[in-house]
Order: structure tokens, then sequence, then C-alpha cells
């Protein structure tokens, strides 16, 4: 009795499934491991551009999430450079990025995301969003967020600001991981 011939549909339908469960495979690996950080991109620089932040770290001290801000999954911000990492549960930082922090800044210490809100118009009038509370200091609210036109925030003279601003990609990342309960480390 001879074999019987598979057709080939079978064999491109077993194909397609195997390679489907060694990539879903490698995907639980790859995110079990080291994660890259992710760097600002380079903004365009023109006469009228806003500031940018002055303080520039250099890459080995981005890349580290500070040593005193705390142990588990917390978003960390650093009030000397200037700068937030997200911090996964095993205490690696999954983003890194530069802030234009307002005129109020918290004190170090631990916060709890206590409220959010999807946009709204700043107290230095620009349209923002992703709006992440954890503190107010004497009735200025502190919270991350960034313009809904990319710009950073201009210095307001005389005006409390508690509004840590960043790019509209920085602020995704801190909406989707900062839900209300995270910890916010604020450190010097």
């Amino acid at each position: 009795m001879a074999a019987r011939r598979l057709p080939s549909s079978v064999w491109v339908t077993g194909l397609t499934v195997g390679a489907v469960a060694v990539v879903a495979a490698l995907a639980v690996k790859a995110e079990q491991g080291p994660q890259p950080h992710a760097t600002p991109a380079a903004a365009k620089h023109s006469a009228s551009a806003p500031a940018k932040p002055t303080a520039k770290p250099s890459p080995a001290a981005e890349a580290a999430v500070p040593k005193d801000s705390g142990v588990g999954r917390r978003v960390v911000y650093s009030l000397g450079q200037k700068r937030v990492w997200l911090v996964d549960a095993s205490d690696q930082s999954r983003r890194t990025f530069a802030v234009w922090p307002g005129s109020v800044s918290p004190a170090p210490g631990k916060y709890t995301v206590s409220k959010r809100t999807d946009a709204l118009t700043g107290s230095d009038g620009v349209d923002i969003e992703h709006v992440v509370y954890f503190t107010a200091i004497s009735g200025v609210n502190i919270a991350f967020s960034n313009a809904l036109d990319g710009s950073s925030p201009p210095p307001v003279t005389g005006k409390q600001t508690g509004g840590i601003r960043m790019r509209v990609a920085d602020g995704d990342a801190v909406w989707a991981f900062g839900s209300t309960g995270t910890t916010v480390s604020v450190v010097e």
C-alpha cells in the first residue's frame, strides 16, 4: 500500500503555526531580559524654539536609576537631573527621559499617583494631556504632563506652576505606566 501524500495547504498551515509558536516564545523570553533605555530624540532648534533643559547628565548617568529611589515598580523623578525613569517591578528602567519642571518642585520623598486627567489647559495657558497628579504644595498641583503641541514650557515669571512637562511620546509612556496608586519617588 502506497503512502498517502499530505496536501501542501496542510504543510503551510503546520509551518505557520510552528513559526508563530517560536516567535511567541522568543517574545516572552525577550520581555524577561534586559530592556533598552529610550532617550529623547533631538528636537529641531530654531530661534523661536522654547528652552530645553540645561543640565544634561552623561549617558552613563542617564542609564542608571538613582540608588536612593526605592525598590519595585515606580516612577522616579530626579530634581537635579531633570529626568524621569519608569522602573518595573524587577527594578529595571523601562524608559528614561528629560523633563521641564515647573516653578514649584516637590520635596524628595515617596508619593502616590492620586488622580489622572486626560486633557485640560495648564496653569500657564497651554493645552496639555496625560496629566498624572502625585502631590500638591500650597495649593499648587504637581503633575507630569505633556503639551498637546509637543512644546516645552517657557519660563513663567512670577507664576507658580507645578507641571513637570515632557515630550509627547514620553507623556504617552507615563500615562500608560502611571496608573492611580503607582509610587512616585522624588530624589535630589
